[in-house]
C-alpha cells in the first residue's frame, strides 16, 4: 500500500533514470505525480461519417469489411482496409504500424481513432482504441525522456492504491460557496472524466484550488514579513505639514491619500513593505520625498535606490531643490560607482556617523562597507530591476528598516495579486492638474519625411524633441533605423540647431553632459537609444519620435512616451513602423488607443502571456499547472479573498477541516524559492 507522501521510485518501472526524468517534471512524490493533470483532452467519442467535418479527428467504430493489406509507400509502409460503419464503407489506411494487420480480421468489430478525409470517405488511422474505452483521452505534458503515455500508465497505478484517501485542500465551506468538487472526484476527473462536462468541472475544481494555496502561501509570507520588529517612526506632523506647504505645487487628493497610508504604516512598530504604483508623471517621487523626510524628522535615515547613475543622480538633485525651496537643511548625498576613493571614504563615514539624512544611488548603496548610523526607511525606484537578495541586501542595513518600492510601470491587476500579492499596495491613478493628453499616432516609414517635418514646426515653435532608435550603430542584420545615422541625418536636415547623441556606450560623465545641456535647451533635438526610458525629466520637451517602434515592448514604449507630456505644451509621440507581425501591430494599435499605463499594462499581459515570479527574476505572472491568471482572473481575486479571510482568522490552522491545507503548505513551501 503506498501513500501521497511516498517517493514516485516505489512504482514498478521507476529506475534512477526515469526517476531523474520524472525530478524534471518536478515529480517527487506520489501526490505530485496525481497532481500532473493533463493538459487538453482528445474526444474520443465514437461519430458516423456524415456527423464528421473534413480533417476532424475522430473514432469510428464500425466492422472490417475488407482483409488488411500492408505495402510499401515510398519509404513508409501502410496498412490498408474497409471499415463498414453503418451502411458506409470508409477506407482505413495506417501508416508504419505494420502490426495492426496480426490483430485485425474480416467481420471484426474495431473503433480506431483518426483524422477523416471526407472527400475520400477515407481514414487516416492514428491509433486502434478499445472499444469499451473512455470517451476522452489525456494529453499530458511530457519530455523526451518521459512520455505521456508513461505518465499515464504511472498515474494508473499510483491512483489506483490512493484513490479515496487524498483529503481535500479548500476547506469544505468554501467548496460549497463556489460549488467545487472535492479533491478526490477532481483527481478522478482529470485524469479519468467519463465526458467533457466533468473534465471541465475538474480543472474549474483544481485552478481554484491552484490560485487558493498559491494565495495562502503569499498570505502567510506576508504575515511573517508584518510580524518582523520594525520600528515605529516617530515622525514630526507640524515639520511635514509645513514642507508640504513650501511645494511649489498643490498635491492631489491621491498623493495625499497614498501619503497617509505611507505614513501610517511608518508609524507602527512593524515592518512596512509597501508597493507604490503609479503611471509616468504621477508624481509618485514627491511622495517618496514626504515619506523620507518622515522618517528624518523622526530621527532615522533614508536611503533611496535608482536603477542607473543618470536616474541616482536626477532624484538626488530634485530631493535637493525640494527641501532647500522650502528652506529645510537637509544633508543629500549620492552615491555612485564614480565616486573617487577619497570622497568615497569621507562619505561612507558621515553616513555612519549620521550626519547624513538621505543617501541617494545605485547599485554601489549594495556593497560590504556602505553602513548606516539608523536607517529607517529604503525606497527603492523602479524595483523590477533590481532582484529580491539586493532588495534582502538593503534591508539588512539597519534594524530591519521599511520599504517603500516604487514602479513607473503600471501593473495590471492580475500581475499585482500574484507577483506582489505579500506586499500593499498603494496606487497614484491621478496625473497632476494641468497634464495635456498625449496624442499619438503611427505612420509607416514611407511616411518619415512629414513626421520630421512637423518636428521642425514644433522646434521653430520653441519645443524640443526626442527621437529615438532601436541601434546605436548600423546592423547588417536588422534592417531599423540606427542612432548614428539618425543624429547625422538631423544634423543636415537641422543645421541651425543643436542636435546630440545619447546612448549606452558613452561614459556616465558624458551622459550627464549630455542630459544637463538638453534641459537648459542647449540641444534642441537629442537622439538617443533607450537609455532615456526611465527618468529624464524635461518639461519643454513635448517630441517624442520612435523609430521602428515594432522592435520595442508595449510598456517600454509607454516609458518612452512618459518622456514627453511634463510641461504645459500640448506633447506627441509619433511611431515609425511597418510591423509585420500580428502581434507588433497590436501594440502599436494599443498605443494608439489609450495613454492609460493600467490600460496598457493588462493589454501588453495578455498579449504576452504568463512568465516566472516564484524565482528571483521578478519579470511575470506566475506559471500554474491548470489556471490561467490572466483568463480566470476574476476566479485569482476570490481565491485572494478567500484566502485573506482564512488565515485572518484566530487559530485558522488549528481548525480540524483545514488540516490538510496546513500540512500540504509546511510540506511544499520550501520549493519555491520566493517563500525561503
Amino acid at each position: 500500500m503506498i501513500i501521497l507522501a511516498d517517493n514516485v521510485n516505489v512504482l514498478p518501472g521507476v529506475g534512477p533514470k526515469r526517476l531523474e526524468a520524472l525530478h524534471e517534471l518536478d515529480i517527487f512524490t506520489i501526490e505530485d505525480l496525481i497532481s500532473y493533470f493533463p493538459f487538453r483532452y482528445e474526444d474520443l467519442g465514437e461519430r458516423l461519417p456524415s456527423e464528421t467535418l473534413d480533417g476532424e479527428k475522430v473514432t469510428f467504430k464500425g466492422i472490417v469489411s475488407t482483409p488488411p493489406v500492408v505495402s510499401r509507400f515510398g519509404k513508409k509502409n501502410q496498412t490498408r482496409f474497409g471499415l463498414l460503419i453503418d451502411h458506409e464503407n470508409v477506407r482505413v489506411t495506417f501508416f508504419n504500424q505494420p502490426w495492426i494487420a496480426q490483430n485485425i480480421d474480416v467481420g471484426q468489430e474495431a473503433a480506431i481513432y483518426g483524422t477523416y478525409n471526407a472527400a475520400k470517405a477515407a481514414l487516416t488511422g492514428m491509433k486502434m482504441i478499445n472499444a469499451s474505452a473512455d470517451a476522452l483521452d489525456p494529453i499530458y505534458p511530457a519530455s523526451k525522456q518521459v512520455s505521456g503515455k508513461t505518465i499515464r500508465h504511472l498515474v494508473e497505478l499510483a491512483w489506483a492504491d490512493v484513490r479515496g484517501t487524498v483529503d481535500s485542500l479548500v476547506p469544505e465551506n468554501i467548496r460549497t460557496k463556489y460549488r467545487l468538487l472535492d479533491r478526490n472526484q477532481q483527481i478522478e476527473n482529470m485524469h479519468f472524466p467519463p465526458d467533457m462536462p466533468a473534465a471541465k468541472a475538474a480543472r474549474r475544481s483544481s485552478a481554484f484550488e491552484e490560485f487558493f494555496v498559491f494565495q495562502m502561501r503569499l498570505q502567510l509570507l506576508k504575515l511573517a514579513d508584518q510580524n518582523f520588529a520594525g520600528e515605529a517612526v516617530n515622525y514630526d506632523s507640524e515639520a511635514l505639514r509645513a514642507f508640504e506647504n513650501q511645494l511649489p505645487y498643490t498635491l492631489t487628493s491621491v498623493q495625499h491619500k497614498v501619503i497617509d497610508e505611507i505614513l501610517q504604516d511608518q508609524k507602527r512598530p512593524r515592518h512596512m513593505n509597501r508597493l507604490l504604483q503609479g503611471d509616468v508623471g504621477s508624481g509618485k517621487t514627491v511622495v517618496a520625498a514626504m515619506a523620507m523626510y518622515a522618517a528624518v524628522t523622526g530621527g532615522l535615515q533614508a536611503v533611496m535606490m535608482a536603477p542607473t547613475e543618470i536616474l541616482a543622480q536626477q532624484h538626488a538633485i530634485n530631493l535637493s531643490q525640494l527641501f532647500d525651496n522650502a528652506g529645510l537643511s537637509l544633508r543629500i548625498e549620492l552615491l555612485t560607482s564614480g565616486l573617487k576613493v577619497t570622497a568615497r571614504r569621507q562619505l561612507l563615514a558621515d553616513l555612519v556617523s549620521g550626519e547624513i539624512d538621505i543617501i541617494v544611488g545605485t547599485h554601489a548603496l549594495l556593497q560590504p562597507d556602505v553602513a548606516f548610523h539608523h536607517l529607517g526607511l529604503a525606497v527603492i525606484d523602479e524595483q523590477h530591476r533590481f532582484g529580491v537578495n539586493q532588495r534582502a541586501k538593503l534591508r539588512e542595513n539597519g534594524v530591519n528598516p521599511d520599504i517603500l518600492a516604487m514602479t513607473a510601470t503600471p501593473i495590471p491587476r492580475t500581475l499585482s495579486i500574484t507577483a506582489y500579492g505579500e506586499m500593499d499596495v498603494s496606487v497614484i491613478d491621478q496625473l497632476p492638474s494641468g497634464r495635456k493628453t498625449i496624442q499619438t499616432t503611427r505612420l509607416s516609414h514611407n511616411q518619415l519625411d512629414q513626421a520630421i517635418s512637423f518636428v521642425k514646426t514644433q522646434i521653430d515653435d520653441g519645443a524640443q524633441a526626442y527621437i529615438v532608435t532601436p541601434l546605436i550603430e548600423e546592423s547588417e542584420t536588422l534592417d531599423v533605423q540606427n542612432a548614428t545615422a539618425m543624429y547625422e541625418t538631423m544634423q543636415l536636415e537641422f543645421p541651425q540647431y543643436s542636435i546630440g547623441l545619447l546612448h549606452g556606450r558613452l561614459s556616465n560623465e558624458e551622459k550627464k553632459v549630455l542630459m544637463a545641456d538638453f534641459k537648459a535647451n542647449r540641444i534642441q533635438i537629442l537622439v538617443a537609444t533607450t537609455v532615456i526610458e526611465v527618468g529624464v525629466d524635461v518639461p519643454n520637451a513635448s517630441i517624442m519620435l520612435i523609430l521602428d517602434a515594432d522592435r520595442f515592448g508595449l510598456a517600454q514604449l509607454h516609458q518612452l512616451r512618459g518622456r514627453v507630456g511634463r510641461g504645459t505644451r500640448q506633447s506627441y509621440t509619433m511611431l515609425i513602423a511597418d510591423p509585420k507581425t500580428d502581434y507588433g501591430t497590436a501594440r502599436l494599435d494599443a498605443m494608439v488607443e489609450t495613454t492609460d499605463g493600467f490600460v496598457l499594462a493588462q493589454r501588453d499581459l495578455e498579449l504576452r502571456g504568463s512568465g516566472d515570479i516564484l524565482g528571483t527574476k521578478q519579470s511575470g505572472v506566475p506559471e500554474f499547472a491548470v489556471g490561467d491568471p490572466i483568463k480566470d482572473l476574476t476566479m485569482m481575486e476570490i481565491a485572494q479573498q478567500e484566502a485573506i479571510t482564512l488565515v485572518s482568522q484566530d487559530d485558522w490552522d488549528q481548525h480540524p477541516d483545514n488540516q490538510a491545507l496546513v500540512d500540504y503548505l509546511s510540506r511544499t513551501m520550501a520549493r519555491y524559492r520566493h517563500f525561503d
